[in-house]
């Protein structure tokens, strides 16, 4: 190894491990505070590991006076460690690693100092004044760390007990446990959050209600006592369905005899193997069903008839796509215990040409067995785009050929300060790389998830985030130029190097990396970019779906590079015209889109990065995936991208970012930075063709009232800040997303997307007549305009009755049958002259209830009650309880 290379492994060991004069001495005892600290072993490690108790509780949201004024505008929440030993502790020369989404500010302890390290990595280890444990012994240490904690799922597990030259080991009692009854994961160490001002309100002028059972049984009312005939509901509802008969039907229990006519039978037999999941299979005695294409090639994408009578089933469409929807309409009208069929005649076709959703397998890894299940329901409920983000920070997921060291290293959190294995163990992930949170698609298993997504007419946009959110990958990379330094082949070493070993930048992403940023002035980094894509390209190529289409990330870049000698000299002798270090992102990205263009590929990327290009310097066709929060503007800027003309696909966090709660409560799982709760109703609620109009009857992350002014806007020298859209333009499609920091298990990925999913493809299939029409003319919108009038509403809530009908009676079953984890409404309950009334927001979901010291028994109608009620809901299979909440 050269010297160079051992300075800076040596100073980033010193980083992360730090010193203090008790672990400076580490071969001897010493006396602290009159207790004589002993020598460490491994056997002390293991001990602590096993015996020391950890918890966690929260103090207050609303603390200020202790904050740190130079870290998140100085807003910070304070909570308490405790940390009990359940037998002697004397030793000292130790570091606890631990996870903590918010960066510490400041810290009330004698004998133990806290420490930010990178990301959400932080330290605890023992101070000069560490007096050890008696048998029994609690030391408690008063932390405030930025914004607020307003969630228990906000902390993270496994916290590290270690020591230098010794084995790391997680620590017993922070490890997380999957809670029997609801197979929902939780950290058993930190106390419950119970205390609506400390724990739940974000601010004094937080407005957020805490609700209870009373409040879910108000808001559940709304869809009536009775459940409604579900029969005739397509999920997404169609363009038109007209009902030919409505005492007519077909007993599709015979099967169904299939004319393919010109429809290939391989482009629709996912679709046929659902209804035959469904107990519809495939006869020659069975319903007669012609499968034909439409000779019109003016139809869009996936349009399809659907005609239902007599003499049988027809299904024409405007390409493979269209028939093989048509199926899926015709499955969506089956129940499983139900399946005839009204005469129907059905004509439809897509809202939006893309209509996705994109899984986050980067911060936590998802198994491919998790990938085709979501394909399945996606192409059940005809969405067409699965965006697989598997680069970030925290590890790389995609084997590329010739890189071996991105799946080697980038893959796997483990324990390794030099980061030459793995990488650290960011968000909880613990000591073991073999656990499910690491893991990769290897060349053969990418190429799996490809043909099983073209099988279902969806085609996947890998996602390998640059030039921020980039650590695996510069971390992997680093360690491959070590490598081949060791080996004196320097060129080869430096050939795909992502960073100026030189850069002195200090920096920190929203993250809070410190280095995390592609080097985007040196040419390895292209070279790198290079090869990554023609390798993912021809994987595309083989597997049968060629890539058109990749999404760079290209978000989230600032403050990096400012101090790199590569990007001085490359400002001071560059022929692009870019002066200025704010420009060099751009530029990466304009560049970038370029290769990719020349290579046959259109570039996707989100829009914070995007806005800052010159169009000009951009490929004619480029889709911007659009984030920002509704109450900060996120109109205008979505309005500037689409009016550049380019394909803005609404990825809007209020409403489509599945890693929010779905209520507000800090019982549920989730962050919430621009939405405190995204029920499946609010998903239901979006107009995704009118993003100001939801000031009128939306409130921002504080249910606080906002303002969306959506006219032409100038600042005080006249200049132009934001205009409506151009007249006539349209937004290209929707998606939702699934982020995974926090998500460490399959089950618990398939909660938050579903059944959120099934109104996210209604709004990008269907446009619903309710919706408001955007104003060309811009508009004003707030509590007090009544553009979207009663009747709209009174229209909008009438469908989301039967749409929540459709899901509780038809779609829950499907979903159980498919094994997806799903999850179960909070049960709404009240007390009236003495009988507990019970609804869910999905009628037909099953509720159980509980009385003191009793057992827990099936509701089905008003029963006579006393005391406290304890009520869940019950999956169709009965294996699974829902939340259990309480009515007093």
């Amino acid at each position: 190894m050269n010297k160079h290379i051992k300075i800076l492994i040596l100073a980033s060991l010193s980083t992360l491990w730090g010193c203090s004069e008790v672990a400076k001495n580490s071969s001897a005892s010493k006396k602290s505070e009159g207790v004589i600290i002993q020598p460490i072993t491994q056997k002390s490690i293991d001990n602590i590991a096993e015996n020391l108790i950890v918890k966690y509780e929260l103090i207050s949201n609303q603390q200020k006076e202790k904050c740190d004024k130079n870290q998140q505008g100085g807003l910070c929440f304070e909570a308490q460690l405790s940390l009990t030993a359940k037998t002697k502790i004397d030793v000292a020369n130790w570091k606890i690693f631990y996870s903590q989404i918010a960066p510490l500010h400041n810290f009330d302890s004698d004998e133990f100092v806290l420490k930010h390290i990178n990301g959400d990595l932080h330290t605890i280890s023992p101070s000069e004044k560490f007096s050890g444990f008696s048998k029994g012994e609690t030391k408690v240490i008063v932390f405030r760390a930025g914004y607020w904690s307003l969630a228990e799922s906000d902390i993270m597990p496994n916290y590290i007990i270690t020591s230098e030259s010794l084995t790391a080991k997680v620590i017993e009692s922070t490890r997380a446990e999957i809670d029997q009854d609801t197979g929902l994961e939780i950290v058993p160490y930190v106390e419950s959050y119970s205390d609506y001002q400390k724990h739940f309100q974000r601010s004094s002028a937080d407005s957020t209600p805490w609700k209870s059972p009373r409040d879910f049984y108000k808001d559940n009312s709304k869809l009536g006592k009775e459940l409604l005939d579900v029969s005739n509901v397509i999920i997404p509802t169609p363009k038109s369905m007209v009902i030919d008969n409505a005492s007519a039907q077909l007993n599709l229990a015979k099967g169904l005899n299939i004319t393919f006519n010109n429809v290939e039978p391989s482009s629709v037999h996912v679709a046929l193997a659902r209804l035959e999941s469904f107990g519809i299979k495939q006869s020659k005695q069975g319903i007669p069903i012609s499968l034909s294409l439409f000779k019109d090639k003016t139809l869009v994408n996936g349009h399809y008839q659907l005609i239902i009578n007599e003499q049988g089933i027809n299904i024409k469409g405007a390409d493979m796509s269209g028939v093989f929807y048509g199926l899926q309409s015709l499955a969506s009208l089956v129940s499983l215990d139900h399946q005839l069929v009204s005469y129907m005649t059905v004509i439809d076709e897509p809202l939006y040409e893309f209509r996705g959703m994109l899984v986050d397998t980067a911060r936590n890894f998802r198994s491919k067995d998790f990938i085709f299940k979501l394909l399945d329901q996606m192409a059940a409920y005809k969405l067409n785009k699965l965006h697989l983000h598997m680069a970030e920070d925290e590890a790389w997921r995609l084997e590329i050929p010739g890189l071996p060291e991105l799946t080697d290293v980038g893959s796997k959190r483990c324990f390794d300060l030099t980061e030459q294995h793995c990488l650290m163990p960011q968000l909880g992930a613990g000591v073991d790389p073999n656990s499910s949170v690491n893991g990769y698609y290897s060349v053969a298993d990418y190429s799996e998830i490809l043909k099983a997504a073209t099988a279902r007419h969806i085609q996947v946009l890998p996602s390998l985030d640059m030039p921020g959110h980039s650590r695996a990958a510069i971390k992997a990379m680093e360690a491959r130029y070590n490598k081949y330094s060791e080996q004196e082949d320097q060129e080869k070493a430096e050939q795909y190097l992502l960073h100026d070993p030189n850069d002195l930048t200090k920096y920190s992403s929203v993250q809070f990396y410190n280095d995390n940023t592609i080097n985007a002035c040196q040419e390895s980094s292209y070279a790198f970019v290079e090869k990554v894509m023609k390798e993912v390209q021809q994987i595309h190529i083989n597997a049968g779906q060629p890539l058109t289409r990749y999404h760079i990330g290209a978000d989230e870049t600032a403050g990096a590079w400012l101090e790199s000698d590569v990007c001085k000299a490359f400002i001071a002798n560059n022929d692009k015209g870019i002066t200025d270090m704010k420009q060099i992102g751009a530029y990466f990205i304009e560049r970038v889109a370029n290769m990719l263009a020349d290579m046959g590929i259109e570039t996707a990327g989100w829009s914070d990065g995007l806005e800052h290009t010159n169009k000009d310097n951009m490929p004619a066709v480029v889709q911007a995936n659009a984030w920002d929060h509704l109450p900060w503007g996120a109109h205008t800027k979505v309005n500037e991208l689409a009016n550049r003309n380019w394909q803005v696909v609404n990825s809007t966090p209020d409403v489509t970012y599945f890693d929010f709660p779905y209520e507000a409560d800090p019982k549920e799982h989730g962050y919430y930075w621009a939405s405190r709760k995204t029920n499946t109703e609010k998903v239901f609620q979006f107009m995704p063709e009118n993003l100001p109009v939801h000031a009128e009857f939306w409130l921002d992350r504080e249910d606080n009232p906002y303002v969306a002014d959506d006219t032409k806007q100038v600042d005080e020298q006249g200049n132009v800040i934001s205009t409506p859209l151009e007249q006539g333009r349209k937004f290209f499609g929707l998606q939702g997303q699934l982020w995974g920091e926090n998500l460490r298990l399959d089950t618990m990925a398939d909660y938050k997307i579903f059944p959120r999913i099934i109104a996210l493809a209604e709004r990008a299939w269907h446009l619903a007549d309710w919706a408001v029409p955007y104003n060309y003319d811009g508009f004003k919108y707030s509590q007090e305009t009544e553009v979207f009038t009663k009747e709209m509403q009174t229209q909008r809530d009438k469908q989301w009755t039967l749409f929540a009908n459709a899901i509780g009676q038809k779609e829950f079953p499907k979903l159980s049958l498919a094994n997806i984890f799903y999850r179960l409404p909070t049960v709404g309950a009240v007390i009236k002259e003495g009988k507990l009334h019970a609804n869910t927001a999905f009628p037909g979901t099953a509720i159980e209830y509980k009385e003191k010291d009793g057992k827990w028994t099936l509701y089905s109608q008003p029963v006579s009650v006393d005391g406290e009620i304890q009520l869940r809901t019950i999956s169709v299979d009965g294996k699974r309880k829902g939340r259990t909440t309480i009515l007093r």
